[in-house]
């Protein structure tokens, strides 16, 4: 088969989707597959430093980047109407990505016209905290193309059983594939020394550290963890949070008052981003990973940070919340202050539990989130839809 995904952009500041999108496209390409992304250049109010109109290879996948153009938060681009206008029709099926951009609409109407099926996947815009979250604005975009891109989808891919309950009232009833997200293990075995960690963080030594890895965002639950950190440090002293992750629509400001109110400044550190060996460095010697989110549709945070061997605390509302206590893995809880602290304090005071829970994790991402298990049931999808 030859596959196309269309994503709005893959710059890192925006999440799981950008970190999704291409390793899927890599973990079906590595079957035989030819599989090519399309995206724009747009990061924020900048633009990615990177060759546009021409193929760049990342593995077996061709990336194409094409010039974003105003209105940029609609991830506007003529230069990639032009490319799935005179394209389309050399591929099989299309994987479309993310919902309310032109990249949408644009997809759907040649797909529709040249007959081409495409899959959807929302990556969580379909739960109903967000749903709700803007929704005239998105209202509007519903009626103008928006639930047309949806009905005419030859299926919907769902990350988790739950995503796809919560989803299910906005999907036109069209079929519904349940494929989860995954990572390259390989990428998670070398692990630096503890004392890497400790030169580049003196302020963790003998603490327990928590860690939180991700935007930060409204959805986070960043109040949660800020009150849960203050109940906390009134009986345990020795405790850290790595705060890590890209400021998103200035949300920064409001947890740094948070900080201040609750008097924690001292046990917090912010980074504003970290990958490669120095992600690995903080995924693998802090002691638990904490996401009190409101909502999340998977959770790609989670799983690496089990992979790490790094336990996680998450709230009922991260959709991997029942992998996790399946597998005895972390601690699930509610998105409640007091209930999150509790639970973390227990855990602290049980090293032996936490060792088990890391070495639970990682089994269970070896078991259920490797790519070249998931590449497979992609490929499924593909050929269902393909042969509707």
């Amino acid at each position: 088969m030859k596959i196309l995904h269309v994503i709005s952009n893959l710059a890192p500041r925006y999440g799981g989707p950008t970190k999704a999108c291409p390793e899927m496209a890599q973990a079906v390409a590595a079957c035989g597959h030819e599989v090519v992304i399309y995206t724009t250049n747009w990061d924020g109010k900048k633009v990615l430093d990177v060759p546009l109109n021409k193929p760049i290879k990342q593995g077996n996948v061709s990336i194409y980047y094409f010039q974003i153009q105003h209105p940029k938060f609609f991830g506007f681009s003529l230069p990639l109407w032009r490319a799935v206008k005179n394209t389309i029709t050399q591929f099989d099926v299309v994987h479309l990505h993310s919902l309310y951009f032109f990249h949408d609409w644009l997809v759907s109407h040649y797909c529709c016209r040249f007959c081409i099926p495409y899959v959807l996947i929302a990556h969580g815009a379909l739960d109903p905290y967000l749903y709700r979250r803007h929704r005239f604005r998105k209202f509007i975009v519903e009626k103008l193309f928006q639930n047309r891109v949806t009905k005419h989808a030859a299926g919907i891919h769902c990350t988790t059983e739950d995503e796809a309950t919560l989803a299910a009232p906005y999907l036109f009833n069209r079929p519904t594939y349940i494929v989860p997200l995954g990572l390259h293990l390989e990428e998670y075995q070398n692990f630096p020394d503890r004392n890497v960690f400790l030169n580049q963080y003196p302020q963790c030594k003998d603490r327990f550290v928590l860690l939180f890895f991700g935007r930060i965002n409204f959805k986070k639950g960043l109040d949660i963890l800020i009150d849960a950190l203050s109940l906390i440090t009134r009986r345990f002293q020795n405790v850290h949070l790595l705060l890590i992750g890209p400021d998103d629509d200035n949300y920064l400001s409001q947890v740094y008052r948070w900080i201040e109110e609750q008097g924690v400044s001292s046990y917090v550190t912010y980074v504003q981003f970290l990958k490669g060996v120095d992600k690995l460095t903080v995924l693998r010697h802090s002691d638990l990973f904490v996401l009190p989110s409101y909502t999340e549709n998977f959770g790609i945070a989670v799983i690496e940070a089990l992979a790490c061997k790094l336990p996680v605390a998450i709230s009922d509302k991260v959709n991997l919340c029942h992998a996790v206590n399946e597998a005895n893995a972390g601690i699930v809880t509610s998105c409640d202050a007091k209930i999150f602290a509790n639970c973390i304090m227990k855990v602290m005071d049980n090293p032996k539990e936490l060792r088990t829970m890391a070495k639970n994790g990682r089994n269970l991402v070896e078991s259920q989130f490797a790519w070249p298990k998931i590449a497979h049931r992609l490929i499924a999808m593909y050929e269902a839809v393909r042969h509707q």
